[in-house]
């Protein structure tokens, strides 16, 4: 092989991997529909009371979760459409867990549901209301997890758009 050749094949290789990837991405399924808050039913995170703070072993302390300003007996919403998979008492809290068809599951504390095991939910639906807290940390704690791996759920979220503008 000549040394022009040579210097031809990582370009080649380059090019093939890009037109590869960009036919990956138009033939891929469309990106799953972003979900909401469910203390607000917004497409915006707002505020936070205590953030995502995920340990680096299931067993050790963290915070698996975000914790929403909810005030007591306030509607919960859901953040996603799917299907109830647990509502009931976890360790003394009112819990609600809802089973996405993308494969996430998310969980809603302290809250006293208005839905039962097995039910459909629309994104947005009334699934109970914000319950005493039963830990130090008030507000709505909304975890969400694919699998056994526990994930921010603020990253369901539609990103923000963020604009620069020039300080003149």
């Amino acid at each position: 092989m000549s040394p022009a050749m040579l210097n031809f094949m990582p370009f080649r290789l380059m090019w093939i991997l890009a037109l590869t990837f960009t036919l990956t991405l138009l033939t891929s399924p469309a990106l799953a529909h972003p979900y909401v808050n469910p203390a607000t039913g917004s497409d915006r995170a707002g505020p936070i009371l205590r953030g995502f703070d995920k340990p680096e072993k299931n067993w050790l302390p963290g915070h698996r979760g975000v914790d929403l300003p909810l005030n007591i007996g306030e509607t919960v919403l859901a953040s996603g459409s799917g299907t109830v998979a647990f509502a009931g008492i976890v360790v003394g809290t009112p819990t609600i867990s809802i089973d996405h068809a993308d494969g996430v599951r998310t969980t809603y504390q302290p809250v006293h549901a208005h839905v039962s095991v097995g039910e459909h939910v629309e994104e947005g639906d009334a699934i109970g209301i914000l319950g005493h807290p039963t830990t130090k940390f008030p507000g709505l704690q909304w975890g969400a997890k694919i699998g056994e791996e526990y994930i921010n759920p603020l990253s369901l979220l539609p990103r923000p758009t963020i604009r620069l503008k020039p300080l003149n």
